[in-house]
């Protein structure tokens, strides 16, 4: 870790050989060849041609391509051309994801900014960024993006936005005094300015430090080409099912040829139908489904305000344990804002956002607090008010706002004639107005006496009381007393415990143009105190209510203070316990230290994107499925890490959601709620679409393997059981994959990451529900064979009907509990598919040249109401299965 920030500025200087005046040209040149380019430095990723190649080397996909081989050599070319546009599609789609997914190197390196202005040989040169080394001198002023990391050597009210960097919200005032400690986090190097970052306010000049791969943009961009890629828990759990489907087809295959044979069938003949059955026992539709169930889902999640970038990270949201929260702009609504106004005989608490009525002796803390500021507000076009200028300050002009005072009309009336601007030393800030006419009739300002000019003060408040004689009460002075400033003290500790930001209002009244040459600041009357927060969203505290309620922790990780930190997080419940653990804690710690703090402790303040990636990774190696949002640059590589990476969408650095899995484009905590939500939704429909197709091929299996047993050799021909295949598994599996949620989706804990694909309760479902299909099917084809007439093929017809309509009962049956089944409203689009499915069905039996195709005989009436009423047999016992399930698991 750098220690720059512990040096006297000589000594810095001297160090790197350098001096106020900057460096000589020769010297600057020398030193970009020892250091390089001030650039950031990219590590050779997969080349585009590996990431398609993995696209079609999983698992699953595999299975799909030799289905299509096999189809082919069946001769069965509409099936073939099915099944490859389904492989197709599944690795178009992962490889658009992952390519976007590396775009996060470039979006860092675009950061850098262009050209700066620093010292060489004595004068002001205008430099491009990338030519900076170690040892220059850069000026900066309001605006400019920070070309380096640098040591500041002249600040001149200098303020710099590190939200990007280190997560807080609030632009830092640098100063050129040294740190004792080495080990403070970088929100605390108040003397340093780092590259990415942007200043606020003010103007400077500092000396580069490090450049490139050596500044602390640059150890994130390391850390972030570090971080693998990680398979999603469906990933790897459909990895994991399509290896078991592919032996248990191979074996179902070597079953049926063997039984084949052994019963005198031809080898050739039954060596297709063994073929046919393997395929048969793998879900074609599987990646089809997983694919347009996930879009679907993302669609819905857009609507919700959440963009999912990466399709499986829909699913993976369902399994979360853990949300890790910045809180500036996530949980907070990233506006500082006066909550309340402590007087010396009374507090004041501002709720709500619309306008409020304060009493008059509010009112001169208001004024004050106006008057004494130096950003405005902006509104345009009827929207919300913008603040332009620090954001403290514009918590008091809004304050003001609200109770009905403008700060254009005020200063009209009480001009500024003198400033003395904030330092980090005196901790406050003057300014001088004389009271032209009409001036004094100001709420507020009726009580003064008719003195011409008022100076008004704002700062620290231990500051203030150093300097005020006298204390605001009731409309008149009194003088400070002993038990005043304990009293006055006292309330300033409590609101800081409380995670606020107090600033104190006081004023001087002067009977004259102030003189530059007498002391300005002494001799104040103190009027009260401003305590400033960022205060938490409205949609949060529920939405952290029902994290809970759904066994999700969710922790807060931001670079804010402590104090602050645990404030927003008792007022969210986000944790009972007040404890927070710092950056500077946590580099203290051991790696079994930090494993058993992580278990417990819930808020992390001051913290560096080393700390955030540690902290990820700790989690997950206790077992957490860990969500992670952020906005900043420094979040990037926590992001990439998470098993599922959030960033913000209005703040959001580019950096940040390239990185990221998830945007949210409102940037609310309350939209990754809903997100996992969505997530449970889908992964709930892929387990019916699993359960339903699982079930119904074992069911088809059955049948071909059994149908000996009753004097049928071959029950289906190859033709037939693939067209059941296709037809039921994807038209009824993209229904089912669409369902709404059930009732208790977040009153129910997360299912746990090592959880496979199907639970015993699942595999029971696919047993029993397979050799139900299986039992009523051979009943029906028992019921009309007739071995006397082998050329009567309507006993192949019932089998070939049954298996279809048994598979639409089986899908209705496994629709989201408590929503009518033959609901339009709850999901149209299943009654859809289980409506085409039955008509394709019926088609197949029917239409003249279908039936010849299939080998197939028209039915009579009886015989399709027996086809039909054996679907409905088997959705009555689906839905009694559910019913008493839900029943068990309620009387818990």
């Amino acid at each position: 870790m750098s220690t720059w920030h512990t040096q006297y500025t000589d000594e810095v200087l001297k160090d790197l050989g350098t001096s106020i005046n900057g460096l000589s040209r020769s010297e600057a040149s020398e030193r970009l060849k020892k250091y390089g380019y001030n650039e950031l430095q990219e590590r050779a990723g997969k080349s585009p041609l590996r990431m398609l190649w993995e696209q079609f080397t999983q698992t699953m996909v595999l299975i799909l391509i030799v289905a299509a081989i096999i189809s082919a050599f069946l001769g069965k070319n509409i099936e073939t051309i099915a099944i490859l546009a389904i492989v197709v599609l599944f690795g178009v789609l992962g490889f658009v994801q992952e390519y976007r997914a590396e775009k996060a190197m470039a979006a860092l390196k675009r950061m850098v900014v262009p050209t700066i202005r620093a010292r060489r040989d004595g004068k002001v040169q205008e430099l491009s960024a990338r030519e900076l080394v170690p040892g220059d001198v850069v000026l900066l002023e309001a605006g400019n993006v920070v070309p380096a990391d640098m040591r500041v050597l002249e600040s001149a009210n200098l303020r710099v936005q590190e939200a990007a960097l280190t997560g807080e919200s609030e632009a830092v005032e640098k100063e050129t005094e040294r740190f004792e400690s080495e080990d403070l986090p970088l929100g605390d190097r108040k003397n340093m300015v780092y590259l990415g970052t942007n200043v606020a306010y003010g103007r400077g000049t500092a000396v580069v430090t490090g450049t490139g791969m050596q500044t602390e943009l640059g150890k994130i961009a390391d850390l972030l080409q570090e971080v693998e890629a990680k398979q999603t828990p469906l990933q790897k759990k459909l990895d994991q099912l399509g290896k078991l489907l592919a032996i248990l087809g191979f074996v179902a295959a070597a079953l049926m040829l063997v039984i084949g044979v052994l019963i005198g069938e031809p080898l050739e003949d039954m060596f297709l139908t063994a073929v046919s059955l393997a395929v048969a026992v793998v879900p074609e539709g599987l990646p089809a489904v997983v694919t347009i169930t996930l879009a679907i889902g993302a669609q819905r999640m857009l609507k919700r305000q959440a963009l999912m970038r990466k399709l499986p990270a829909v699913e993976t949201l369902g399994s979360v344990t853990t949300i890790c929260s910045d809180k500036t702009g996530t949980l907070t609504e990233n506006r500082m804002t006066v909550t309340s106004i402590s007087l010396p005989d009374e507090q004041i608490e501002f709720t709500g956002n619309g306008s409020i009525k304060v009493p008059e002796k509010a009112a001169l803390a208001l004024t004050i607090g106006m008057l004494c500021n130096d950003s405005i507000i902006k509104s345009e076009n009827g929207n919300e008010p913008q603040v332009v200028g620090d954001p403290t300050e514009g918590a008091l002009l809004l304050a003001a706002n609200r109770a009905g005072f403008e700060k254009d009309i005020l200063e009209q009336h009480l001009p500024r004639v003198h400033e003395e601007p904030f330092d980090s030393t005196r901790k406050r800030m003057t300014t001088v107005h004389r009271l032209l006419s009409g001036g004094s009739e100001f709420p507020g300002l009726k009580h003064l006496s008719q003195a011409s000019y008022l100076a008004c003060t704002k700062g620290a408040v231990d500051s203030l009381l150093k300097i005020t004689d006298q204390v605001w009460v009731n409309g008149r002075a009194e003088q400070m007393t002993t038990n005043w400033h304990e009293r006055l003290l006292e309330v300033n500790n409590q609101l800081a415990q409380n995670g606020m930001r107090v600033l104190g209002i006081a004023f001087r009244e002067l009977p004259e143009p102030y003189n530059h040459g007498k002391p300005l600041e002494e001799k104040l009357t103190f009027v009260g105190m401003m305590g400033i927060i960022d205060p938490p969203r409205g949609a949060v505290k529920s939405a952290v209510a029902t994290c809970r309620s759904a066994g999700i922790r969710p922790i807060m990780i931001t670079g804010d203070h402590p104090l602050t930190a645990a404030a927003i997080a008792k007022e969210l419940r986000i944790t009972e316990s007040p404890d927070a653990i710092t950056g500077e804690m946590l580099n203290n710690m051991s790696e079994a230290e930090l494993e058993e703090a992580v278990s417990k402790v819930s808020i992390y303040a001051r913290v560096s994107p080393e700390d955030k990636l540690r902290i990820v990774e700790m989690l997950q190696k206790n077992g957490e499925v860990v969500a992670m949002t952020g906005d900043g640059v420094n979040d990037s590589p926590a992001l990439k890490t998470a098993n599922i990476g959030v960033a913000m969408g209005i703040t959001g650095t580019d950096v940040a959601k390239e990185a990221s899995d998830m945007v949210l484009l409102d940037d609310n905590f309350a939209t990754i709620v809903a997100a996992v939500e969505e997530g449970r939704v889908i992964y709930d429909n892929l387990i019916r679409f699993v359960k339903f197709s699982l079930g119904g091929n074992l069911g088809k299996v059955l049948v071909m393997l059994c149908a000996p047993l009753i004097g049928i050799n071959v029950a289906l021909s190859p033709l037939q059981l693939l067209w059941l295949n296709l037809l039921t598994d994807g038209l009824m599996g993209l229904g089912l994959g669409t369902e709404p949620a059930e009732a208790d989706t977040m009153k129910r804990p997360p299912r746990a990451p090592e959880q496979s694909v199907l639970t015993r309760k699942d595999v029971t479902h696919v047993t029993w529900s397979g050799i139900l299909i299986a039992a009523i099917t051979l009943g029906m084809g028992a019921l009309y064979f007739n071995p006397t007439n082998l050329q009567d093929t309507r006993w192949q017809t019932m089998i070939f009907a049954t298996l279809g309509f048994t598979q639409i009962g089986h899908a209705l049956g496994l629709r989201a509990y408590g929503h009518s089944i033959f609901s339009l409203r709850s999901n149209p689009l299943i009654i859809l598919m289980a409506t085409l499915t039955f008509l394709l069905q019926i088609a197949a039996i029917y239409i003249p040249f279908l039936d010849t195709f299939f080998g197939l005989t028209p039915l009579s009436l009886q015989e399709l109401g027996l086809a039909i009423g054996a679907g409905f047999v088997t959705l009555t016992a689906v839905l009694i299965e559910t019913y008493l399930s839900k029943k068990r698991s309620t009387s818990f």
